[in-house]
């Protein structure tokens, strides 16, 4: 794959959309292709708040708004029973059950000025439009005054970064997830990316993926969120916008933190890094290990194309359960997306054609509550 890239960038030739989708023995279930409709109140491409904030968003084909009192009941006054995790800007997440007895995931935002209603719009805007099985879905929004509150459908085994990275292990902590499931979480996450870059028109680029932001299901499959900092890219694939550098220290693309220069290679690098923390069980950046060990990305890259030192660096949660072909494959992949330079990296339809094969040598049952620390899984249908 490598040597095709480079072969690729030499002749100055690059893949097509319809090149990149062509594959008869593709997986990925089909969609149609999704054209992003600027909204009334979108200038430019980029949904923006001051003015636009007093603009009301209108009501969106299978999206339902709701009003504060009404989300207010349905987690219990917001008490902090129901609180199921916190994240950046003080974005609260709270277990709700809506008036129709569906159990909810309620993201409530504390707005930043124009940013804080941006991630807000960007958020309502693109989920009302993309509609695939590796993308949690929206299920509506609060616009009442002050308030920004989105609805989601509830991921009841929370983020893949809680199952590999625990804050404080006790005898609550699950036990790690085994390979079959890695590997199944790796191919609905590279079946989300792939969609959003080479699905949807214009492509759009996440830039803030990393393993926080993958919540797992009741069968422990996979699905993105969190679009907050998501942009439309150029209708050309790969094509690049500026932006400012917003994302997470230890995901982000190199070219990106130094130019601002964004494309969709960019949530490939990220891809890599979260494949390198399903392989090792390291986070991506950590201080406290012994020096040259504290970015995941440095301290992998020479290991990953060696076989004896790929071994060394798998998470010993996992006690040598696992293929070692397969591992050697994965490895080889992550190496490919978390190439310093982006045009080495490879598509997204690339790494899922890769996994693909690994999912479907698996020998037993899709991951269920009862079966996802057995040795084998294999992929849904």
């Amino acid at each position: 794959m490598l040597r095709r890239l480079k072969s690729a960038k030499r002749s100055g030739s690059s893949k097509s959309d319809s090149g990149a989708s062509s594959n008869s023995n593709c997986m990925f279930i089909a969609h149609s292709t999704i054209n992003i409709n600027v909204s009334p109140d979108v200038k430019g491409g980029c949904l923006y708040g001051g003015t636009s904030a007093r603009i009301p968003l209108a009501k969106l084909r299978g999206v339902q708004v709701f009003t504060y009192k009404e989300l207010e009941v349905a987690t219990n006054g917001f008490s902090e029973a129901n609180v199921i995790g916190n994240g950046a800007f003080g974005v609260v997440y709270y277990r709700g059950l809506l008036r129709d007895g569906t159990v909810a995931a309620i993201k409530k935002l504390h707005r930043e000025g124009r940013q804080g209603e941006r991630a807000f719009r960007v958020e309502v805007d693109l989920l009302s439009r993309l509609h695939s099985p590796y993308l949690v879905e929206l299920l509506g929004y609060c616009a009442d005054q002050h308030h920004r509150l989105l609805i989601f459908e509830c991921m009841p085994n929370g983020t893949l970064h809680h199952h590999l990275h625990p804050t404080q292990p006790s005898r609550n902590q699950p036990p790690p997830l085994n390979w079959g499931t890695r590997l199944c979480i790796a191919l609905d996450c590279a079946r989300a990316l792939e969609f959003l870059h080479e699905h949807a028109l214009p492509s759009v680029i996440h830039r803030d993926f990393k393993s926080g932001n993958i919540l797992l299901d009741q069968n422990f499959r996979a699905k993105v969120w969190d679009f907050g900092l998501a942009k439309t890219g150029s209708d050309k694939i790969n094509g690049q916008i500026s932006t400012r550098v917003l994302g997470t220290t230890g995901y982000l693309a190199p070219e990106y933190a130094s130019t601002g220069k964004l494309t969709t290679k960019s949530d490939v690098y990220s891809y890599g890094v979260v494949l390198l923390e399903l392989l090792t069980g390291r986070v991506p950046v950590d201080t406290k290990r012994p020096p040259g060990e504290h970015v995941l990305v440095s301290w992998a890259l020479p290991r990953l194309t060696n076989r004896e030192k790929v071994v060394e660096m798998v998470d010993p949660l996992l006690q040598g359960q696992y293929s070692k072909k397969d591992l050697i494959q994965v490895a080889a992949i992550a190496a490919m997306c978390v190439q310093a330079e982006a045009d080495y990296r490879p598509l997204m339809t690339d790494v899922v054609q890769s996994l693909i094969p690994l999912v479907k040598n698996l020998s037993s049952i899709c991951p269920s509550n009862s079966l996802r620390f057995s040795r084998t899984v294999s992929p849904k249908s």
